[in-house]
């Protein structure tokens, strides 16, 4: 549709239910009435007096399909927008909070639907149901995936449990099994495989620069990888190798057990980490930079584990062979099992970013067995050429170096691409009045975090450009599941985190200097 006929104070006739946006105030500003005002091309307001169409709901439609209230606080998927009192419109009635805030089971930019002894009103907007005569009951926090994040910690802690057990018995029985020369060859190996882990480490959080994920996800997936995955790895592959020995002999044992079992098996343990953090902490996982990051993360655990064996073992031959496994395994290659596990990270990321059912459910299985193809082409020559692998070594090492930095290159170039995802998903939050733009450059912003960290804004600072960036990704995954017809829990993070933003806007604009 062409640009719309404006009649009285700039207000044109359109079919029922379209809202009306003022002249010059952008996004937000209009109210939705019974009656038509105009509409903009297409039927889509966008700014200066453009009309939205009606919403789902009755509501007016806004960007991206979140419904605009008269006070600029948008409708997402699953929230109601504001009537033009500033209370809560929804088909059963809902309580309303200062400011006009609507507020859906929980507070934080949700309502409470009305019982039928109604609700009380109480401090900063929040309604409390009322179960004794003037005094409210206790708020309950909307938390949409509570259950599967405890379910998921429960199985991560008996996971780890487990891991950390089978560890300890497969280290007792080579102490014994070494005469007890083992155990001190173990202590120079863990002197040799976990220092280096402070660089290691480093480097993919220095990747991440948009939307770090938190510290003690990071945590959690380190011990996965280097206690449960190693663990149950280690069971299996020595089980492989006890049996196919006994019956085929020992050069067979090593090599169904180095190229077939322990590609299977270690990446199976190490990609069920990254699973964990795909379906139980959905929040925290927001798409392929994310599933890299977490499948790094246990494979860098993993390594750092393995590597003790291998430099104890290594030890024990002589300082000439610990001193060329190490260059091999802590110089050249530490980043052999990250990228292994990466593969099965992006199957996770890429199900995470699509709508459609087959890539969901194809991604992470071909992620996975691309990442088994590898290792086991990795550990296939040097076990199945043995000696006559150092003819060839050089070439085949160096291709493997140009493979990994082919893939940082990769990952940076994902990084970039999440950088302007944020960018694009929070724009309409400018125009909304939600954000300014330097508050979006700063969000944006690859050194963001450190301008906080250095300056006045300090942790503060540091939680509003995650709050925002957690807004973008939240409102990019609901309109991705829009587009497909899915549900997501993306939807229900959009009210809390824009009243989360708000409160430290709030905050930061009181201590800023004057």
């Amino acid at each position: 549709m062409g640009q719309p006929p404006h009649g009285q104070q700039g207000h044109g006739q359109a079919p029922q239910g379209y809202a009306h946006a003022q002249p010059a105030q952008g996004y937000g500003q209009g109210h939705a009435y019974p009656q038509g005002y105009t509409h903009g091309p297409q039927g889509h307001a966008y700014q200066q007096g453009h009309a939205y169409p009606q919403g789902p709901q009755g509501y007016a439609q806004g960007p991206q399909g979140y419904a605009q209230g008269p006070q600029g606080y948008a409708q997402g998927p699953q929230g109601y927008a504001q009537g033009p009192q500033g209370y809560a419109q929804g088909p059963q009635g809902y309580a309303q909070g200062p400011q006009g805030h609507a507020y859906s089971q929980g507070p934080q930019g949700h309502a409470y639907p009305l019982a039928p002894q109604g609700y009380a009103r109480g401090q900063q907007g929040h309604a409390y149901a009322d179960h004794h005569a003037g005094y409210p009951a206790a708020v309950r926090r909307f938390d949409p995936d509570r259950r599967l994040r405890i379910a998921g910690l429960w199985l991560w802690a008996i996971g780890l449990i487990a891991g950390a057990v089978l560890n300890v018995l497969f280290t007792l029985l080579g102490v014994i099994e070494s005469g007890g020369s083992m155990l001190s060859a173990m202590l120079v190996g863990a002197l040799f495989a976990f220092p280096p882990l402070v660089l290691y480490l480093f480097v993919p959080m220095i990747i991440d620069r948009y939307d770090p994920e938190p510290w003690w996800c990071l945590l959690m997936a380190f011990l996965w990888g280097a206690l449960a995955a190693t663990g149950f790895s280690i069971l299996i592959n020595t089980g492989v190798h006890i049996g196919v020995s006994s019956n085929f002999g020992e050069p067979a044992g090593e090599l169904v057990s180095a190229s077939v079992s322990a590609p299977f098996a270690e990446e199976l343990f190490k990609g069920l980490g990254v699973f964990g953090f795909f379906y139980f902490l959905r929040r925290e996982f927001d798409g392929i930079v994310d599933g890299i990051i977490y499948a790094t993360f246990c494979a860098l655990g993993f390594a750092a584990v393995e590597n003790v064996l291998y430099y104890a073992r290594a030890s024990m031959q002589g300082s000439d062979v610990l001193a060329g496994t190490f260059v091999l395994r802590g110089v050249f290659t530490p980043w052999l099992h990250p990228l292994f596990t990466s593969m099965t990270g992006i199957g996770f990321g890429l199900a995470r970013e699509s709508s459609k059912t087959w890539v969901r459910a194809a991604a992470p299985i071909g992620g996975y067995l691309l990442g088994v193809a590898l290792h086991a082409v990795w550990n296939f020559l040097p076990t199945a050429l043995g000696r006559a692998m150092g003819d060839i070594f050089m070439p085949w090492l160096l291709l493997w170096l140009c493979f990994v930095a082919s893939f940082f290159g990769i990952i940076v170039a994902l990084v970039i691409r999440k950088g302007w995802v944020i960018r694009d998903h929070l724009r309409d939050e400018v125009a909304l009045g939600m954000l300014t733009q330097d508050e979006l450059e700063l969000v944006c912003s690859p050194i963001g975090r450190l301008r906080c960290t250095l300056g006045w804004r300090g942790a503060t600072g540091r939680s509003f450009i995650r709050a925002g960036a957690r807004l973008a990704l939240s409102k990019w995954h609901t309109a991705r599941a829009l587009q497909g017809r899915n549900r997501t829990l993306s939807a229900d993070f959009i009210g809390p985190l824009r009243q989360e933003i708000a409160e430290l806007r709030q905050e930061l604009l009181a201590r800023a200097p004057r």
